[in-house]
């Protein structure tokens, strides 16, 4: 549905969308999602168009894990869960050549660069009823790596052959830098059915500081061929930092037209100039631009989300047709880099059993201008993403 599911919220996913839908729930059940992508960077280097070209990456992952149970006490409806969310991934794959000439020099470079590693949360949720219109949750995001390792990595490597000043020279570049992260923040969360067609729900996503320990490792060689000397360097240094994660929050709504046909629209604002990277000795830099707090300039990004659903409903089982877009914009320096996107998905609900599939794609042109500006960098985005799950009920 385009990702319009704040004002919905009526599967165990409510966790971390907004986990005041969960009250929704209203048997015991187990879910599973798998996510597959595919990613096209069309990338530009306005100062080097040799290096310009089309780079591609895949990856299929677990994208959800949960498990649910709903219960009374205290003559009021409440439910509890336990969810696993894979929320970032940092897979990237570049290659491309160099050339770089001056007055009495010139290099003939290539550069290799890998990014992998993802970020997840364990999650515990809550919620009740409180009124029977109102429902409130929260769910407490363990961001360990108790199911899965919670690091990425980047890797770089650069080699050159080339003259400097009518010498020959040979130069190899070979940087890795690991990052391991561990937080703890909350979702909290309402859904008000106003009446039996008009839903609204709200979400907040807490701040948080998030403890990173950073190893960086590189090894860098500059040699003259015919004078037969040059100059190695090797570093492993190892640091404690902190990743300021920022605020978000989101409203939804959604309108049951009929029992067949439901749409809904949510709007969502991350504080992205809140977003920090602190090194152990202090320094504050922006992950986004790379430039320290003081230079930069990002704004907060706000998503709009679009989308509806309908149900064929037959005596033994339903099929549901699902649909929406999405304006995703993407933090930079100075302004937001424009993404859009839209989905569509359908799925089989038979009995017990609820299996869906959906299909995203989504799309921007010029983003990332706000990095390797020496290289006079921007790129079109252009990602494909295929969800699959499974629901059990109980």
């Amino acid at each position: 549905m385009g990702g319009a599911f704040i004002g919905v919220a009526d599967d165990a996913t409510a966790a971390s969308w907004n986990p005041g839908g969960l009250i929704q729930l209203e048997l015991p059940e187990i879910s599973f999602v798998a996510t597959g992508f595919h990613r096209i960077d069309d990338n530009s280097f306005g100062n080097n168009p040799e290096a310009s070209g089309s780079q591609t990456v895949s990856k299929t992952s677990i994208n959800y894990l949960s498990a649910a149970y709903p219960f009374q006490l205290f003559e009021r409806n409440m439910i509890v869960s336990i969810n696993y969310q894979n929320l970032y991934d940092f897979t990237r794959k570049w290659s491309f050549p160099i050339h770089d000439k001056g007055i009495d020099w010139y290099a003939d470079q290539n550069v290799d660069y890998q990014s992998d590693g993802s970020l997840s949360a364990l999650g515990i949720a809550y919620c009740v009823q409180i009124s029977p219109r109102v429902s409130v949750g929260m769910t407490l995001n363990l961001w360990n790596d108790w199911f899965q390792n919670n690091e990425w990595e980047t890797r770089q490597y650069q080699w050159a052959t080339g003259e400097d000043g009518g010498d020959a020279f040979t130069f190899e570049a070979r940087s890795i830098d690991k990052y391991s992260f561990s937080g703890l923040n909350a979702n909290f969360g309402m859904l008000w059915k106003i009446n039996s067609r008009l839903h609204l729900g709200a979400v907040i996503k807490t701040p948080f500081d998030a403890d990173l320990k950073i190893r960086h490792t590189s090894f860098v060689s500059r040699q003259y061929t015919d004078l037969g000397y040059g100059s190695s360097n090797e570093i492993d240094e190892s640091e404690n930092g902190k990743l300021r994660m920022p605020l978000s929050v989101g409203i939804g709504i959604s309108y049951r037209f009929s029992k067949e046909f439901t749409a809904s629209m949510d709007l969502y604002r991350t504080e992205w100039d809140d977003f920090i990277l602190e090194t152990g000795n202090g320094k504050e830099t922006s992950p986004v631009t790379g430039l320290s707090a003081a230079e930069s300039n990002i704004d907060p990004t706000y998503q709009a989300r679009i989308g509806a659903e309908y149900l064929f409903i037959k005596p033994k089982y339903v099929v549901p047709v699902r649909g929406g877009i999405f304006y995703d914009p993407a933090p930079a320096q100075g302004s937001p880099d424009h993404i859009f996107g839209f989905s569509i998905g359908s799925g089989f609900v038979y009995e017990r059993f609820v299996f869906d599939i959906a299909y995203q794609h989504r799309f921007g042109s010029d983003a990332g201008t706000s990095i390797l500006k020496a290289w006079g960098f921007s790129q079109d985005i252009e990602e494909h993403t295929m969800h699959c799950s499974l629901i059990v009920y109980f």
